[in-house]
């Protein structure tokens, strides 16, 4: 993995950050906070990337990846995925079969809004994507919930990468890795109090409204 990441560093481009976010995105372990961070760095402090653009084929990775889950869990069902998630390969790629039970119950528990705000929690991120293909939820409405969610999770790790520019010491990609992962662990935490909070409420609201 070490190696891998010295890569992406290395040759962070536009490409690169399309490719490894739909990799983040799908069931192949990796990090984000390898990626977006020190792409918006490398925006702030040299003319080789665009903050924007950043954020944009990003989100356009995320999509892919996140598709790649939908349409594997739509064509190929439920008893294949948990099968693939207890398996060797699954295991490899840190899955198992509790981690797609808790997006599964994340996904019936919160309706097809979960594949917004379940792109801002960690450890339901990356799988949200397989309980809406096993639903057979429409794409279009998967993807526009799924292009919101990760999109403005993409622009969190984009100000964590660029407001680190302006901090003493920050001067290399893999100093912006690493303490990007510190804060965005944080954020990330913050979210899912946030959205566990308005959900809490919504709850409240409907319970309290008036039966018609």
């Amino acid at each position: 993995m070490d190696s891998i990441i010295a890569w992406v560093l290395e040759h962070l481009d536009y490409w690169v950050i399309t490719l490894f976010m739909a990799i983040e995105s799908s069931f192949i372990p990796f990090p984000s906070e390898v990626i977006v961070p020190p792409a918006a760095w490398l925006a702030a402090v040299s003319d080789d990337l665009n903050i924007v653009w950043v954020v944009v084929f990003a989100t356009i990775g995320a999509d892919i990846g996140a598709l790649i889950n939908y349409y594997l869990a739509l064509w190929l069902g439920r008893p294949f995925v948990y099968r693939f998630a207890s398996s060797r390969l699954g295991h490899m790629c840190l899955l198992d079969e509790e981690k797609v039970q808790n997006a599964e119950t994340f996904f019936r528990k919160h309706g097809v809004v979960s594949t917004l705000v379940g792109r801002l929690i960690p450890a339901v991120r990356q799988l949200i994507s397989i309980p809406a293909g096993l639903a057979q939820m429409g794409v279009g409405k998967f993807l526009l919930y799924t292009t919101i969610g990760a999109g403005m999770w993409n622009i969190v790790l984009a100000a964590i990468g660029y407001s680190l520019s302006r901090v003493p010491g920050m001067e290399s990609k893999e100093a912006v890795v690493a303490k990007a992962g510190e804060y965005s662990h944080i954020i990330g935490y913050g979210l899912m109090a946030i959205v566990a909070f308005v959900i809490a409420i919504l709850v409240y609201k409907a319970s309290k409204a008036p039966k018609k």
